[in-house]
């Protein structure tokens, strides 16, 4: 059977620092990222393409706030969902193009995906991921006021964001879906934004006031579909110790255990590298062949070990 790759594209694939982030922007960016995917599309191997969704979610609530005197106001879950289906769109219609002008024989599609998650789990209890727009403290006021519900930390000085608990997921629940698909050569898109975190109440499927991490979503689903490897694709094509320091190190092959050692040391922050490592460590300790870290620029040198941090076993 063909290798089966999940490919996890960060934030910056489809929106850049500093950029407005309009529609046309996303297209491009994500034209220009899937195409340097092109060498793996030509390929044999099953893909999984998942996304994170941190502006266009932050767009998605901005556009809440400001509607919700007009139309009734949407949960949090909802607005996951908006996300995946409009992203979900927009790489679907990128890759249709690019199929078709290089003359590759694959077809591709988007599964909205609820990811399960586990309401006694400390990250559900815990507001933590910050998301939507930052707030004055002229703004904070009215907020007080009117969403007394809502929790928020002031994440520079004077500048507010509301947080959200971010709960790890245990359970993707399109994931035969997605596997039929691949059997069928299907490219497809799943897990958007970390999937829409949902949990059961009795025989009932409810939405959770939360974000899951795309890459631990990414990780989990690569696990459940017996990927042999999980790429996570983000803004610099290798993992460094010591970053920015005068004795910075590129890592280009790690194990589990050197991994480990590193989190530990405090060398990969929470709200930067982290969270990669650790979804890579799963993957990698529960069977997977390797997890890659590295750039979109370097996607297919990294496949072939040119490029990239790898992380393997012991």
């Amino acid at each position: 059977m063909p290798e089966t790759l999940v490919v996890a594209l960060g934030g910056n694939a489809i929106t850049r620092p500093g950029e407005p982030g309009t529609i046309p922007q996303q297209f491009a960016h994500t034209a220009e990222t899937l195409e340097h995917l092109t060498p793996l599309f030509r390929g044999d191997a099953r893909i999984v393409i998942t996304h994170g969704n941190g502006p266009q979610i932050g767009n998605i609530l901005i556009r809440v706030e400001e509607g919700e005197r007009r139309v009734p106001r949407l949960p949090l879950d909802t607005c996951v969902s908006d996300s995946q289906g409009g992203m979900g769109y927009m790489i679907q219609r990128v890759a249709l193009e690019l199929f078709r002008r290089e003359h590759i024989d694959r077809s591709v599609a988007t599964i909205i995906t609820q990811v399960l998650v586990n309401e006694g789990d400390p990250g559900m209890v815990h507001a933590t991921k910050p998301i939507g727009p930052f707030y004055s403290a002229a703004e904070m006021e009215q907020i007080r006021r009117e969403r007394p519900h809502w929790e928020v930390q002031e994440i520079d000085q004077g500048r507010w964001r509301r947080v959200v608990a971010s709960p790890r997921p245990i359970r993707i629940l399109e994931e035969d879906a997605i596997a039929r698909l691949l059997d069928a050569g299907v490219v497809v898109v799943a897990c958007g934004g970390g999937g829409i975190p949902v949990a059961w109440e009795g025989d009932r499927l409810v939405g959770v006031e939360g974000v899951i991490d795309k890459d631990f979503a990414s990780s989990l689903l690569a696990r459940h579909l017996r990927a042999q490897r999980l790429m996570i694709v983000t803004s610099v094509e290798r993992v460094a110790v010591r970053f920015g320091k005068p004795d910075q190190q590129w890592l280009n092959t790690i194990t589990v255990g050197e991994a480990r050692l590193y989190l530990a040391a405090g060398e990969f922050p929470p709200g930067s590298m982290g969270p990669k490592i650790e979804a890579g460590i799963e993957f990698v300790d529960q069977g997977g062949r390797e997890c890659i870290i590295t750039s979109a620029e370097q996607a297919a040198q990294a496949l072939c070990g040119r490029a990239g941090t790898h992380l393997v076993g012991s």
